[in-house]
């Protein structure tokens, strides 16, 4: 397994981003395809979130979120959906969404 990055979050939780997994948030034909420019704030979202929610539908995911005032999109806050195995957490997507939800 390729990654990208492996942080720590402020749960002390171990997260990792694949190259795999970067490659689909990223990707010219995805609809996040403007994530390219955001690997740092994806980070610091990570480690620093404003908000941390579990899933209301999957028992293994968490909702990462933090809020980028200076974006010219209505769509500020964002989203980082890590999914928890075995105790290692692993980006599964991230974009910006305009409010938190489950």
């Amino acid at each position: 397994m390729s990654l990208i990055f492996e942080v720590v979050d402020k749960t002390g939780r171990k997260i990792r981003l694949t190259k795999e997994r970067w490659s689909h948030i990223s990707s010219q034909i995805s609809p996040h395809a403007y994530m390219t420019n955001y690997l740092g704030e994806i980070k610091e979202t990570l480690t620093k979130p404003d908000k941390i929610v579990r899933s209301a539908t999957d028992e293994n995911k968490t909702n990462y979120y933090k809020y980028y005032k200076y974006r010219k999109s209505e769509n500020k806050l964002l989203k980082i959906i890590v999914k928890y195995l075995n105790g290692d957490g692993f980006v599964i997507s991230s974009y910006f969404v305009r409010k938190i939800s489950q």
